[in-house]
């Protein structure tokens, strides 16, 4: 390399060899990265997958400087085109940032600066680079770049602020900025994690799209493989700091030859199958990056490890370049024999400290797909929440309400798990709020068990919280980060009239799979699949008949997704417990739902068991969230139908006449204007066709 960091030997567009990066310093470092390898060319998109730990990020984020100031880069290069981005000064390194290789963040609405427009964080962007360009060209580029990313009325829009817009839009937003230089390379970390299946289908055809206009090479970090298999050319699989397996998309997914690589895919819910009786979890946890295990880093949590996996790290080895698979396993073979028959995995026995119901321990659901159950846990009638809508100039719009849940009807039976699905602001979780009055209901009853919940006084109410519970998205945030796990859990009992023993919460640790010593931890302590288990202890602990689960399992990585999943299936074939399971993933709804409920903006439009559902979807919104959820199979990712919704939820505040889908569905311009009149004038109501457990709410269901 020469004295102006410049080097010719790259072939590829922006190269990564032999990165090291180290957090802390002396003799003992914490090596988070450890000699990583990989690279991209111009228009191709490289995934670079694993659980969180792998080291995935921080190798991304060295390329810019962009780790923390903990963090040194210890070894190897990062070449842009043949140049040396490390050696580069840090002024250097600021023009080369944004203007040759840009970034797309997880969490837009944090990215984003609150007290700025959108378009002067745009214009911002484009003068940091070029000098030249006066406020009000780079004002207008900011339009122009919104418009291209599919932002409607991008000259109104480039005058407004991040909390105005939804989390796609913003995720836009990002994306224009980051497109705003024109760079060489994007670095896509997450980008879609926190977005709608739909919205996640907007955001990866725009990447796509904008791929193909400027040829721009794009490294997508992620953990979900099924937007990988869509999207990607190549795979990079990280485990421990290491990349352990590296190929073409296709391959990876048809022929993985790492234990690991192998251990993600098995793991998966998948849209495209029947559920099987139980998912396969890769055992254990990620290593932690201060204190790895000798040898090949996945020795501890592989099911075809041998002695000699524990003496020396295995070196990657296969082909080299673009099309070559290279792996860095041992066992091959053994992992050849495993994709090619798969193992079912057992079922567990029941698990000790709950009650066991009468309920079949075996892979059928309790209840028959599309059947409710004659026990009903929960009955929901004509449901329906409000919120008042402050008006006047300064908000845009006239004073009213927001009909959050508007008039739906539910039922649970025992043993039964519904799932209600639908975007982001369609009201899921504030039905699920209200079901348990944590928020009040404007009207309508809500029935679990024998108890009427909506006619209960504040005292028997609480007692009656007992019987109904939930599991939140976000165990961290549920939980209280200074009481230890025994005092959280024994605070359930204290809380709703009951007295623990000392053997309570020991037997509750081991129902969710957690040893007794784990009572003594505090939350900070825990990793997040352990975090969620406690959630579910705490929920279980007073035996209730009904949870709700509310997007229990969207934060987690696929391996622990699997676990909590299996988990929850045990409690409920030993308890018998009702599950109203809240999700926008569809896989996971394919793989534990009985029943499904499809909402948007606020009201029920189709409902079905689990597979008449997957099969014949009737409603065309329940259709577009089947089409734009992501397969894990890159051939049938090619040849099945994608619908890519348009546009965003409408505002619950103003919504649209008639039927609410209508300003989105993919039907109405096929109609004649008959039958759009009828669907701008008049409300379709939920009516069953000849099955009667398929309803959907559609003028024009199955045409």
């Amino acid at each position: 390399m020469s004295s102006t960091g410049v080097t010719t030997l790259s072939e590829h567009l922006l190269e990564v060899r032999d990165l090291h990066v180290h957090f802390g310093g002396g003799s003992d470092p914490v090596r988070a990265v450890n000699g990583v390898s990989w690279h991209v060319d111009r228009g191709e998109t490289l995934a670079i997958v694993g659980e969180s730990g792998s080291g995935k990020s921080v190798s991304a984020l060295s390329l810019l400087g962009l780790v923390p100031p903990s963090a040194t880069v210890a070894g190897g290069e990062v070449l842009l085109q043949g140049r040396s981005l490390l050696t580069l000064p840090e002024a250097r390194r600021r023009e080369v940032r944004g203007a040759e290789v840009a970034m797309v963040v997880q969490d837009p609405l944090t990215a984003l600066n609150p007290v700025y427009t959108v378009g002067d964080q745009i214009a911002e962007a484009i003068r940091a680079h070029d000098r030249g360009t006066g406020r009000a060209a780079a004002r207008r580029r900011a339009v122009d770049l919104l418009g291209e990313v599919g932002i409607a009325d991008p000259a109104t829009r480039s005058r407004q602020y991040p909390h105005e817009f939804s989390g796609g839009m913003r995720q836009r937003v990002l994306i224009a900025t980051a497109l705003a230089n024109d760079p060489k390379v994007l670095i896509a970390d997450e980008p879609t994690t926190a977005l709608d299946v739909t919205v996640q289908a907007q955001i990866m055809d725009l990447l796509a799209r904008l791929q193909d206009r400027r040829g721009t090479a794009i490294v997508l970090i992620t953990h979900d493989l099924g937007l990988v298999a869509a999207h990607a050319d190549r795979i990079v699989v990280m485990y421990g700091g290491r990349v352990v397996e590296t190929a073409p998309c296709e391959e990876i997914f048809a022929e993985p030859r790492h234990a690991y690589t192998h251990g993600l895919l098995a793991a998966l819910s998948r849209i495209d199958r029947a559920r099987p009786a139980k998912l396969e979890p890769i055992p254990g946890r990620p290593p932690d990056p201060a204190h790895l295990p000798p040898g090949c880093a996945f020795h501890p949590r592989c099911r075809f490890a041998t002695a000699e996996c524990t003496d020396t790290v295995p070196p990657l080895v296969g082909p080299a370049g673009r099309s070559g698979h290279r792996h860095a396993c041992r066992h091959t073979d053994r992992v050849a024999a495993a994709v090619a028959t798969p193992v079912e995995p057992a079922l567990e026995q029941s698990v000790p400290g709950v009650r066991v119901a009468a309920v079949a321990a075996e892979a059928e659901p309790v209840v028959a797909p599309g059947a409710v159950a004659e026990r009903a846990v929960l009955e929901v009638r004509g449901l329906t929440r409000t919120f008042p809508v402050r008006g006047g100039r300064a908000f845009r719009r006239p004073a009213g309400v927001v009909r959050a849940v508007d008039g739906i009807d539910l039922e649970i039976g025992a043993g039964e798990t519904l799932a209600l699905v639908g975007e982001s602001g369609c009201g899921k979780s504030t039905t699920a709020r209200a079901i348990l009055r944590l928020l009040e209901p404007t009207s309508g009853t809500v029935r679990v068990g024998d108890r009427e919940v909506t006619a209960l006084s504040r005292d028997e109410l609480r007692r009656a919280r007992a019987d109904m519970q939930i599991v939140f998205q976000d165990p961290s945030g549920s939980l209280n980060p200074r009481m230890t796990v025994g005092a959280i859990l024994a605070e359930k009992y204290t809380l709703l009239g009951g007295q623990p023993t000392a053997s309570t919460v020991p037997d509750l640790l081991e129902t969710v799979g957690l040893a007794a010593e784990h009572a003594g931890r505090y939350p900070h302590e825990l990793s997040g699949g352990q975090l969620q288990r406690v959630g579910i202890a705490r929920a279980i602990a007073l035996d209730p008949s009904f949870v709700v689960l509310d997007e229990p399992v969207s934060a987690l990585d696929v391996s622990v997704r699997a676990q909590v999943l299996n988990l929850l299936e045990q409690l409920q074939r030993d308890a018998g417990l009702g599950y109203l399971f809240i999700t926008h993933d569809l896989s996971v709804v394919r793989h534990v739902a009985d029943r499904v409920a499809v909402m948007y903006l606020g009201e029920i439009v189709e409902t079905a068991g689990r597979d008449d559902l997957f099969a014949d979807p009737r409603h065309p919104y329940t259709r577009a969230l089947i089409s734009a959820a992501p397969v894990p199979d890159p051939r049938a990712e090619r040849e099945r139908e994608r619908i890519v919704l348009g546009g965003d939820v409408p505002d619950p505040a103003d919504p649209p006449s008639g039927c609410r889908f209508r300003t989105r569905c993919q039907k109405l311009p096929q109609l004649d204007g008959t039958d759009r009149r009828r669907c701008v004038e008049e409300r379709p109501v939920l009516r069953a066709g000849t099955d009667v457990s398929h309803r959907v709410a559609c003028h024009f269901a199955g045409v």
